[in-house]
């Protein structure tokens, strides 16, 4: 168990939002939203512009992504209830934006989860993107910034989900670590004590949650591992102008 403290004197605060809908309540003063749909969204986003995708334009429906598919320098990807919508060739498994062939590519994606909490959390001063594969550098960044810091989850189908929530908490205790930053919500302390539960074994994660066997029955599991491995990279994508991009820092160049 760790025996980092909840530090008081903190100047920026660091909260959770286990839904989408409730995002609302949780968005007044923050400054960032960190989008997070592991299983499988953000992680694809992740990996794709770790294997050189130029930009990801999210989109809330079927048609728009449709309307791309074909088009010259664009992937079209489209996922429902973890399939592939039929006529699409790609969903959000982040391990098919693998290869030469996405270099330099933009991904129109629209997913159940993912793309629809981006889409909600679009006017914050700062969206960026976030999933196991990209912790550290991810959390590093953040607590390098002078703002109050959102982890929204895009759960399932509106509902808490275990690993979005783990993931936020593994962020949180990080930041808390500093002691730079604070928290205020009930939420926010429960994501910590769920990461503190995970943190020796995130493959725990999938183990306990009742969705295991609809991902067995998808075949959905190398995805899942995927997805659950920490620190395979340090891109961070963050949302401009409608679209994301990787971000550029003199830390992350």
């Amino acid at each position: 168990m760790s025996r980092t403290k909840l530090k008081v004197g903190y100047k920026y605060r660091v909260e959770v939002c286990f839904f989408p809908d409730q995002y609302e309540l949780y968005a007044q003063d923050m400054g960032i939203v960190v989008v997070i749909d592991v299983l499988r969204a953000t992680s694809a986003m992740v990996n794709a512009f770790h294997h050189g995708v130029d930009r990801i334009i999210p989109v809330s429906t079927v048609e728009e992504a449709r309307e791309y598919i074909g088009k010259p320098g664009y992937i079209a990807a489209a996922e429902r209830n973890g399939e592939v919508v039929e006529g699409f060739q790609h969903g959000n498994s982040p391990l098919a934006f693998e290869g030469s062939d996405v270099k330099g590519k933009t991904i129109v994606m629209t997913t159940t989860n993912g793309t629809r909490a981006i889409s909600l959390a679009k006017d914050a001063k700062q969206l960026v993107v976030g999933a196991f594969l990209n912790l550290t550098a991810l959390s590093d960044w953040l607590v390098q910034q002078n703002e109050n810091v959102l982890l929204l989850c895009a759960g399932w189908r509106g509902k808490f989900n275990l690993e979005d929530s783990t993931f936020a908490g593994a962020v949180m205790d990080r930041m808390l670590e500093s002691g730079k930053f604070g928290l205020e919500e009930d939420s926010s302390i429960a994501a910590r004590y769920l990461y503190l539960a995970a943190r020796d074994n995130f493959m725990s994660i999938l183990k306990a949650a009742p969705r295991r066997r609809r991902i067995e029955q998808l075949k959905l599991l190398p995805d899942a591992k995927f997805c659950l491995t920490s620190d395979t990279t340090d891109v961070i994508p963050m949302l401009q102008n409608g679209a994301l991009v990787r971000m550029r820092t003199p830390t992350l160049a």
